[in-house]
Parts: C-alpha cells; sequence; structure tokens
C-alpha cells in the first residue's frame, strides 16, 4: 500500500528537491522563506526510503519533470548537507530556531593570571586577613614566581604558616575553589580594575618624559594648579637625564652597562662638570679614558639636537630598566623615604 497519501506538503517538497540534487535545490532555496524552510528540514527529517513509483507520483503531482536518481535514501541528511552548503550557520541557527550557548562566552575570565598581575604587597595584605588555608590555596594556583613575591611581603609566622599548609595541600572540592575565586573577584580583581589608573599614569608621563627639563615643571606646576589627580603617581613615573645624579652608584652601573661609548659621549658634551663626573664614574676605566679624551676635543660642529637626543635615549633607558625592576627611579625613592 502506497504512503504516499500520509505524505505532506512540505514532505513532498522536501523530497523532491533532495531529488534535485545539491546544485539545483541550492539555486532555489535561496526563494523560500524562512518559515517555509523550517518546515522542509522538519519534514525531510521524517522522510525514510522513497519507492521510485512513489517519487515519481509525487514529481508528477508537482507537474515537474524529474527523471533522474532512484529511491531516496537518509533524506534528512541529504537535505541537512544540501542547507549547510547552502545557508550560513548564523542562517540555518535562525531558521531552526537554536538558540545559541552563551555560558562559555559569559563567564568571567579565569581568576589567577589576573592576580599575578596585582602588586605583591597588595595581594599580601588581602591574604594576610584570610585563613592560612585559604592563603595556601590562593599561592598554589600562583605561579612559583608569583607566589614567591608575595610570600616575601608577609609577616614570618603567617609566612611560615602558609607554607606549611602548601606543603600539606590535597585536593580542594571545585565548589570551595569556586567559592574562593569568587571572593577574589569581589574583594580584590572588582576593585583593582575600578582603582588602578597605573595604565593612565602612564600614558601621561611618558608625554611628559618627551619634554625639556624646564618645560617639564612648567607643565608640572599647572598641573598642581589646576588640581590634577595623582599628580604625585605622575611624578614617580617621570626622569630627565639631569636626574641621573640622583640615581644611586649601583643604578648608574646598572643603566650604563648597556649604552654605548659613543651614546654617553654625545650626551655629556656641554654638560655641568658633576654630572659627567657622575656618570663617568660608573662607567670602566677604559671606556672612561675614551669618553675623557673625546669631550677634551670640544663640541664645536656637533647639532644640539643629537646630544638631545643621546640624552633622551639615556633617560628612555632608565625608566624602561625602572619599570623591569632593575632600580627605583630617584622620585620613587623620594616617595619612600
Amino acid at each position: 500500500m502506497s504512503t504516499l497519501a500520509s505524505f505532506s506538503r512540505a514532505q513532498k517538497a522536501a523530497a523532491i528537491l533532495v531529488a534535485m540534487g545539491k546544485p539545483s535545490a541550492s539555486k532555489l532555496l535561496k526563494f523560500f522563506k524562512q518559515e517555509e524552510l523550517k518546515a522542509l528540514i522538519e519534514a525531510a527529517r521524517l522522510l525514510k526510503t522513497i519507492p521510485q513509483n512513489e517519487l515519481e507520483d509525487i514529481v508528477a503531482e508537482f507537474e515537474a519533470e524529474f527523471t533522474e536518481g532512484a529511491g531516496l535514501l537518509d533524506s534528512g541528511d541529504k537535505m541537512d548537507t544540501i542547507l549547510t552548503e547552502t545557508l550560513s550557520q548564523e542562517e540555518m541557527d535562525a531558521i531552526m530556531g537554536v538558540q545559541k550557548d552563551d555560558t562559555v562566552a559569559d563567564a568571567p575570565p579565569p581568576v589567577w593570571p589576573q592576580l599575578e598581575k596585582i602588586a605583591p604587597e597588595r595581594l599580601g595584605a588581602f591574604l594576610s586577613s584570610e585563613h592560612p588555608q585559604t592563603a595556601s590555596m590562593v599561592l598554589s594556583k600562583l605561579g612559583p614566581q608569583a607566589a614567591a613575591n608575595v610570600l616575601l611581603t608577609l609577616d614570618k609566622g603567617v609566612r611560615s604558616e602558609i607554607i606549611k599548609r602548601m606543603v600539606s595541600l590535597s585536593a580542594i572540592p571545585d565548589a570551595a575553589v569556586k567559592i574562593i575565586e569568587d571572593q577574589i573577584r569581589a574583594r580584590v580583581l572588582v576593585e583593582t580594575s575600578t582603582k588602578d589608573t597605573s595604565a593612565g599614569h602612564s600614558r601621561v608621563a611618558n608625554l611628559l618624559n618627551e619634554l625639556d627639563k624646564s618645560k617639564l615643571e612648567e607643565v608640572m606646576s599647572d598641573l598642581a594648579e589646576a588640581g590634577t589627580p595623582d599628580l604625585e603617581a605622575i611624578r614617580a613615573r617621570l626622569f630627565a637625564f639631569e636626574d641621573i645624579e640622583m640615581l644611586t652608584q649601583k643604578a648608574r652601573v646598572t643603566l650604563f652597562d648597556g649604552i654605548s661609548a659613543e651614546i654617553v659621549t654625545l650626551s655629556l658634551r656641554d654638560a655641568p662638570p658633576q654630572l659627567i663626573e657622575c656618570i663617568l664614574s660608573a662607567i670602566g676605566a677604559r671606556s672612561r679614558r675614551m669618553i675623557e679624551a673625546e669631550l677634551g676635543m670640544g663640541s664645536e660642529g656637533i647639532p644640539v639636537e643629537e646630544i638631545q637626543r643621546a640624552r633622551k635615549s639615556i633617560a628612555t633607558t632608565a625608566i624602561r630598566l625602572a619599570g623591569e625592576g632593575a632600580f627605583e627611579l630617584p622620585s620613587s625613592n623620594k616617595d619612600a623615604a
């Protein structure tokens, strides 16, 4: 007994489209409305094997002349292939009413990489007020260097207790980890994101560091009169060539260790004698003799712009090294005092 009578119009249309093959069916699909496409997909998934004679009846019913292809197998899969190779994934999702799972996209970023970016003193202050077991769990999630830096900020007693618990720390239930992560987001990371303006300080300082010393002081004075917030934090990131005198001897040696003698010589042209001696004292004896000999020949014919460029290069190097933790800038030392 023929099952043709039980086919819906959507099933018959789906059968014909599958019989037509992908190239022809793809052209036709573009003319269907979204509701019609959805009905075709659902209908095709209900189709099973269709005998040739019934397919011919369907074709005749639609007054089409399709003579190729025997009985249809796995019509639903073939319809899916035609659709997926014709329509984009977004169009397919819209037709089928598929809701994208935004769980992963909406999930907050991992806590631990963010925590490693926080100043060790700040994280240490937070952990010192927590139970040692909690502190040990948090530090166990950080990289070795980051965890060590935080431990060094803690009192010896607290530090010893945390280390002892880290040694015997066993697997922590996921539920407990999630609670701690949520607390860190709420009490540490949120506060950091709202209060940490260090990036802004650095941007302003980078601009100001391009100014000459006299112009810099003028601008800083104007900013102070205007009531610019966090001015001291900005000042702590400022450094000029003339400030080298305020660096420690160890910091000066570190600074000039990687700077060529040519740059040093150029920067010292027409510099005050006290600054020259300060810099030369941080340089090896052989390089010092070479530089002194060059300086003794005078600065005639050397463009002022080249001298300023060399000095700016040395100041920039000092700022970079200070940012890498090689030493502290003199303004930072003043703040600490």
